[in-house]
């Protein structure tokens, strides 16, 4: 009887797994057409093409604009495209999510809820900057929005992700959320450069010249966080390789990001895929940022749990 008892629970347990593995996969899908998203979306901005498509939310009162399409439409209309099955994915993830809530993390559906409010907020966002003529302050915050649904569900997507933790940690979660923390900021101010043409009126009538020198002198805190999260990943010894790994992939996106932000910089934004890329490289590296600091915190509630069984195991050994 006990063996039959045995084989029923180790039948169950990879049906109560297959919900979680899931919606975890839904989720890196989501990570990945959100960071394309933000890609197309700054293609759109640099090529001038975020007033392509003159009403929303259907594009010259079509849903697919088949005789007004060329290159700047098509932009703004995949854009929006790509952002309305990311929208229909972030339902699909919440109903999953609290259908399967007995099977699943307690936090999970509540955080499942808020990325759905950001997407849902993201596409007032869109919709206002169509409407208000691309008005500065609501496409940064149109940015600013993507980049936390972004985060929100690489923290949702790692924090589900099987991950045997080694304790070794220290500190380097609370440094790398530091930096993740300065990375965002930065890529605000990117964007309000960007949503401001702040670069092109400092070059042509030494206006906006603030904005512009705010967001380069703003490079140098988060490129020391960053810095210093490789440099002890490199002084600690023990350290997961998942998150030496990381950290390594870190520092190399910083110096891509540094080198094409410099290029972009010299050739006063006139190559469309640097300035792409430099948005694109600034995600990528601010979900890495995002990534670490979750495994880190796993490692180090880890070393907390081992440290507590330690004291309890000598408080019972006198």
């Amino acid at each position: 009887m006990s063996e039959f008892v045995l084989d029923q629970q180790n039948l169950s347990a990879p049906k109560q797994q297959e919900p979680k593995d899931r919606i975890r996969r839904l989720v890196w899908r989501m990570c990945v057409a959100t960071l394309i998203l933000m890609a197309i979306g700054s293609a759109t901005r640099v090529m001038n093409a975020g007033l392509a498509c003159p009403d929303w939310p259907l594009c010259y009162g079509e849903l697919v604009p088949t005789q007004q399409m060329n290159l700047q439409v098509f932009l703004e209309w995949f854009h929006r495209l790509d952002a309305a099955l990311i929208g229909i994915s972030a339902i699909a993830l919440v109903g999953m999510s609290w259908w399967y809530r007995k099977l699943l993390p307690s936090w999970l559906p509540w955080a499942a809820s808020f990325a759905a409010f950001l997407i849902v907020f993201q596409g007032i966002l869109g919709g206002l900057t169509v409407t208000e003529l691309l008005r500065f302050d609501i496409v940064t915050a149109h940015l600013g929005t993507a980049l936390l649904f972004f985060t929100t569900l690489l923290v949702i997507g790692t924090a589900l992700t099987p991950y045997q933790a080694t304790a070794t940690v220290g500190k380097l979660p609370w440094i790398s959320l530091t930096a993740g923390i300065l990375v965002y900021l930065q890529s605000l101010l990117g964007a309000l450069v960007g949503s401001r043409w702040a670069l092109h009126q400092c070059f042509g009538g030494y206006q906006l010249c603030n904005v512009m020198y705010s967001h380069i002198f703003g490079l140098v805190p988060p490129t020391v966080a960053t810095l210093a999260v490789v440099l002890i990943a490199w002084r600690t010894p023990a350290l997961h390789p998942a998150l030496r790994r990381l950290a390594n992939m870190a520092g190399g996106l910083l110096m891509l990001q540094i080198l094409l932000g410099f290029a972009t910089f010299r050739l006063h934004l006139q190559v469309e895929p640097l300035t792409v890329s430099h948005q694109a490289i600034g995600a990528a590296l601010l979900g890495t940022l995002v990534v670490f600091t979750v495994l880190g915190i796993r490692d180090w509630a880890a070393s907390r749990a081992i440290n507590a069984q330690n004291e309890l195991a000598m408080g019972s050994n006198p």
